[in-house]
């Protein structure tokens, strides 16, 4: 009997290890890889596009306790010129499962902070919603603040007042470099999203503000993987001081005044001993558009921090195809770029395509339900496959807010696999045959190999 309880415990420990290593969905990437997000959580209905009160969006976010949000709706849902906060933590939002044509919130967005979260397929077109220019309306599409363990994926975030997807969260909790990194976004995964069209003169309060993504100070564990930017001023992405993260596999389209950038600024940092930032950029393309400075750099420096950096295989064009340079900065400060021989932070076994091969393979890919687009997203992906398309002012400058009639269709548990919110079928709702699959997780391409 007493060997049988240790081989029952013994199987229950490697089960138990199994589950910690398992992936939070097939070809989940980064440090935030592992989340299980609300795995094993109740199973909460969207059963209605109200933007509140019971089955709703806004409700089941707002739920207590390990949870996976279903959506047994497709259309808009209109929060009403709100950002949503979602504090409760173990949250999965599969959008993948909503009837054509999806979810897409307008009029809003979500601010993250709490920890372990999946989000993926769902589409947030925030717009200025007529307000005045500089009236003080400013909210992110999608952003974490002080979150960690957590994946945003194949999700579509476009007319961001303040920024399209950002990692974000106080600078300084706490009185150690270890404690500040704790103490924000740490551990995040942008992948597989179509980030486009921040609106530039707009109700921004501080005027010109058409940013793609902030990456905030002593932001750690962060990967950005196969995302497209198209369309944004600046931050394609920023990354702010002490920042630790791997932008790879990106393809950034119609950047106005800047690319990728760094910038510690001291005005920021008084007070506080610079922590020098780390960035590894490899396998990206930079294309310029009709809204590009001439003379673009790829990656730009400013303010006082050094950047430890580390660049492979990106590819930086005007657009007319002629090269542009790599490096250059903005202000005349004591700032250095410091080239490292090796990529630090690095994810363990992330798949990194040739940029040769990453205009094609992302276009095909990015974006809330690729096999299932609205028309804003094919518009957008077709402007930079086309090399046309300019940064907007207002959502109103490209057809403004979609109008879609509202679809419905049951929810059933048995035709997907709970643990990832893959179908069993391999098809998703709304599929067609010409789709291109997603993904394969880590043990299958190890098997294949």
């Amino acid at each position: 009997m007493k060997r049988l309880l240790l081989s029952i415990v013994a199987l229950i420990g490697a089960l138990s290890a199994v589950c910690a290593r398992a992936e939070a969905f097939p070809g989940a990437e980064g440090w935030a890889a592992q989340t299980p997000g609300g795995r094993g959580g109740a199973i909460l209905r969207v059963t209605n596009l109200n933007a509140d009160g019971p089955g709703s969006l806004k409700a089941a976010l707002l739920a207590k306790g390990p949870r996976i949000v279903v959506f047994e709706v497709g259309g808009v849902i209109d929060f009403g010129r709100t950002t949503v906060e979602i504090t409760e933590p173990f949250l999965t939002i599969a959008g993948q499962t909503a009837p054509s044509p999806g979810i897409t919130i307008i009029r809003g967005g979500i601010d993250l902070r709490t920890h372990d979260v999946i989000v993926r397929h769902i589409r947030i077109r925030t717009g200025a919603d007529g307000q005045p220019r500089m009236s003080g309306w400013e909210a992110d599409a999608f952003s974490t603040i002080g979150a960690s363990n957590v994946i945003v994926d194949h999700c579509t975030m476009t007319w961001g007042i303040d920024e399209n997807l950002s990692a974000s969260g106080p600078r300084f909790t706490g009185s150690t470099v270890e404690e500040w990194r704790k103490g924000t976004s740490h551990n995040v995964t942008f992948s597989y999203n179509l980030l486009a069209e921040g609106l530039a003169d707009s109700s921004h309060p501080k005027g010109e503000h058409s940013k793609g993504s902030l990456i905030h100070d002593n932001a750690t564990g962060i990967l950005i993987y196969r995302n497209v930017y198209a369309h944004n001023v600046e931050r394609n992405p920023l990354l702010k001081g002490g920042v630790q993260a791997a932008v790879v596999n990106n393809l950034i389209y119609d950047p106005g005044k800047r690319a990728i950038h760094y910038n510690l600024m001291a005005l920021e940092w008084a007070g506080h001993p610079y922590v020098t930032g780390e960035l590894a950029a490899v396998g990206n393309v930079m294309r310029g558009g009709p809204s590009t400075d001439e003379r673009l750099p790829f990656l730009m420096l400013g303010g006082d921090g050094d950047l430890r950096y580390f660049g492979k295989d990106n590819i930086a064009v005007d657009r007319h195809g002629e090269a542009l340079p790599m490096f250059g900065r903005y202000g005349e400060t004591r700032a250095q770029l410091i080239e490292a021989d090796t990529p630090s932070p690095w994810p363990a076994d992330l798949q990194v395509l040739a940029a040769r091969d990453v205009e094609t393979y992302v276009l095909a890919r990015a974006g809330a339900r690729p096999w299932d687009r609205d028309a804003h997203d094919l518009r957008v992906l077709f402007f930079i496959a086309e090399g046309r398309g300019s940064i907007i002012d207002d959502e109103s400058e490209v057809g403004g807010y979609p109008v879609v009639e509202p679809t419905s269709a049951r929810f059933v548990d048995a035709d997907w696999n709970l643990d990832t919110m893959e179908p069993k079928s391999g098809r998703y709702p709304g599929q067609k045959d010409d789709y291109i699959a997603e993904p394969m997780s880590r043990r299958d391409r190890e098997m294949r190999q």
